[in-house]
């Protein structure tokens, strides 16, 4: 279960607000900034470096606060926010994400799944201590699992709701593979289910 004293670090902060601003607009951003308790980060982005930024509970409340000013529309807000998110790690941390110069054409498409799968771990890892998440291939579908996600913690809610990690798996996904995947939530701690469950389904196109 996720701590209630977990933290997120300013890097992965700025890139969510990076890609925030970048689907909904500046002053967009600034007005679920400000309903979410986050003013400070109004036109101040925190520094792209490993220090502890916010509470997790706060990157929760800032997820809650996008969907609720969108509505039904929400979901697929946070969506394109998701996949901005992993476009922009992909830009500017590469290194951390581990994928500088890799060489995925050669490899079969579920190898090349559990390689960016593996990649979003280790860089969440690497940016913080306190993140439990594994990749599962065990079974007919490869998913990435997180026991202390961020994006639901302190949240309750009868569905899933982490609708900006489907953005950033299934932009990984389509970065590793060439084709977009259908990406579900099959269980969330939001629904006190003991971990986030993200399977990676058929490809669209199929």
């Amino acid at each position: 279960m996720p701590r209630k004293d977990a933290v997120i670090v300013n890097a992965l902060v700025r890139q969510a607000l990076i890609a925030a601003q970048e689907v909904m607009g500046e002053n967009g951003l600034n007005a679920v900034l400000r309903t979410s308790g986050l003013e400070r980060f109004i036109g101040n982005f925190p520094p792209d470096d490993m220090n502890p930024s916010i509470q997790a509970s706060q990157y929760a409340r800032l997820n809650a606060a996008i969907e609720e000013f969108y509505g039904r529309g929400g979901p697929g807000i946070l969506k394109r926010v998701g996949k901005a998110s992993f476009e922009y790690a992909v830009r500017e941390q590469a290194a951390l994400l581990g994928i500088a110069g890799a060489a995925l054409k050669l490899l079969p498409e579920r190898q090349r799944i559990k390689f960016i799968l593996n990649s979003m771990v280790g860089a969440l890892k690497k940016s913080n201590a306190q993140v439990e998440a594994w990749v599962d291939d065990s079974g007919e579908r490869v998913a990435f699992i997180e026991s202390t996600c961020a994006i639901c913690h302190s949240r309750t809610s009868d569905k899933p709701i982490c609708h900006l990690y489907i953005g950033s798996i299934g932009e990984a996904v389509r970065w590793a593979t060439g084709r977009e995947h259908v990406i579900t939530e099959t269980h969330c701690l939001a629904k006190s289910d003991p971990y986030c469950r993200f399977e990676v389904g058929e490809a669209k196109d199929a």
